[in-house]
């Protein structure tokens, strides 16, 4: 059967999440509900393509048009995820969405096509795998043998936080969590996302997104909103206040996590994606996980090296230095304008 290229609309994000949900490659950013997530937060363009064929989805494409001078200029899969890509069932559903997927950068004026965990081998595609690298183990479902998992050094720390007075406890609002996501950017001379991002994130994903914070008394030291799919919980986005450190907050909110999540059938522990040669990175393999690498892929419009749109980039790096300088109040005011363009 011939197949056709389609538009995703409202009526047939159910039918594409059944595809999502099916295939044994989907990821939690392939699922239809970051469309309304990502337009409502950052108003960029949404082109959500699916192949069809005999009235079946046999693929989809989710990509996020971004236009900046400074940052980005093209067409991604997926934006502020670290997953995407197409996913299909077979090479000619894969073949029409790249083709189609070729066809809109065109149309759009991007300069590029990028797909997020997907080493796409095509003609004229570059493959960057050395600088974003993912973190995710099984862990054993009996509390000791999760303990024995983690290496002796960072054992010994969690187990100094869980004999210490932190409490911890799911935040039904998003109120202690924006605050130390804010405070935390800042401080790292990165721009934070506007708070509707939070909102929209926990209104359209529901249960399969929640908050754990760590407190100290009642002054929020620690917070973590993490993702749900399948067999894995997904810790995405954090906030520390500068005492978490010390006391263990974050040793012991991973940790709640981890055991929580094990109880409620999420084995898997994804922390999720680091840079190279970063704080997270080595903080990650300290608890015992080893990183596996990112691919990013990207088919430049008129040939060329592929963009440098992250931190190690020197050319951003007066930038950082000065953005670590700024009043909270101030940088949480000029953030959203800025990192809806970084992508």
């Amino acid at each position: 059967m011939s197949i056709e290229v389609k538009t995703l609309d409202d009526k047939d994000t159910g039918r594409w999440d059944d595809f999502v949900l099916a295939h044994e490659r989907a990821t939690f950013f392939h699922r239809a509900g970051w469309k309304k997530v990502l337009q409502d937060s950052f108003a960029h363009p949404a082109h959500y393509l699916y192949a069809e064929s005999g009235g079946r989805i046999t693929g989809v494409l989710p990509l996020i048009r971004i236009k900046s001078r400074l940052f980005a200029n093209g067409l991604i899969s997926l934006p502020f995820c670290v997953g995407g890509g197409p996913l299909s069932e077979d090479e000619e559903s894969h073949a029409a969405l790249n083709k189609a997927a070729e066809s809109l950068m065109r149309e759009t004026g991007a300069e590029y096509l990028e797909y997020r965990g997907c080493a796409e081998a095509g003609d004229g595609w570059q493959v960057k795998d050395d600088l974003y690298f993912n973190f995710a183990r099984r862990m054993p479902e009996e509390e000791t043998e999760t303990l024995k998992a983690i290496p002796r050094k960072q054992r010994a720390v969690v187990r100094k936080a869980l004999k210490s007075d932190l409490t911890w406890r799911m935040d039904e609002d998003i109120e202690a969590f924006s605050r130390l996501y804010t405070t935390s950017l800042r401080n790292l001379g990165t721009p934070a996302f506007p708070r509707s991002l939070f909102t929209n994130l926990r209104a359209v994903f529901g249960k399969d997104c929640d908050i754990l914070t760590v407190y100290d008394g009642e002054e929020p030291l620690s917070s973590v909103m993490s993702f749900y799919f399948r067999d894995r919980v997904m810790p995405y986005y954090t906030g520390a206040a500068p005492a978490a450190r010390r006391l263990g907050a974050a040793d012991l909110m991973y940790w709640r996590l981890m055991r929580r999540a094990i109880g409620n059938g999420y084995p898997v522990f994804d922390f999720g994606r680091s840079k190279a040669g970063t704080g997270p990175f080595s903080f990650k393999k300290n608890w015992g996980f080893t990183p596996e690498p990112i691919p990013h892929a990207y088919l430049m419009r008129d040939g060329g090296p592929v963009p440098e749109i992250n931190p190690n980039n020197p050319k951003y790096r007066l930038f950082i230095v000065a953005w670590k300088r700024l009043p909270v109040g101030l940088a949480n005011l000029l953030g959203p304008l800025i990192v809806r363009n970084i992508g």
